[in-house]
């Protein structure tokens, strides 16, 4: 398996508001930056959006350590995720799953994708290179979402 490291990141301008996501990869010397956004969003589904996208774009299964500033991501996907599908999609208090297709979207890729996944939280804004990368890049998603930035090209 190939090792990979990945550092993903989301940001909104505003909750909602004009918000975008950014994935640092890096497997031995390759490295890949993406990003993009969203007019209307949430910082969570940025948050959110950034693993899917990191996820989504390995070929084949990886070992990747994948880093999230995001207590929601990480927690929703180790700790409360086994629960909210053994509630059809609701919380603890019975409430239905906020951001509950892009739940499911990051479920499949997680267990469909053949990847063995170290979750890690880091600090954000805390000096973190990676991490620091990851949100500039989201930062460059807003600015696609807000049109002064052109998409990039995968």
């Amino acid at each position: 398996m190939n090792e990979v490291v990945a550092y993903t990141d989301g940001a909104c301008k505003g909750n909602p508001g004009p918000g975008g996501w950014g994935v640092l990869l890096r497997s031995g010397t390759n490295v890949k930056e993406l990003y993009g956004g969203e007019p209307g969003t949430t910082n969570n589904r940025m948050e959110l959006t950034a693993v899917i996208q990191a996820l989504s774009a390995l070929k084949r299964p990886c070992a990747i350590t994948l880093y999230v500033d995001s207590q929601y991501v990480l927690k929703g996907i180790t700790e409360w995720l086994p629960g909210w599908k053994a509630k059809g999609w609701r919380t603890a208090g019975k409430t239905p799953v906020k951001n509950v297709e892009l739940w499911q979207q990051l479920d499949e890729l997680v267990r469909g994708g053949g990847h063995r996944i170290d979750w890690q939280w880091v600090r954000g804004h805390n000096g973190d290179p990676g991490n620091e990368r990851a949100d500039v890049l989201a930062n460059m998603g807003v600015e696609v979402a807000l049109g002064r930035r052109a998409p990039l090209d995968k």
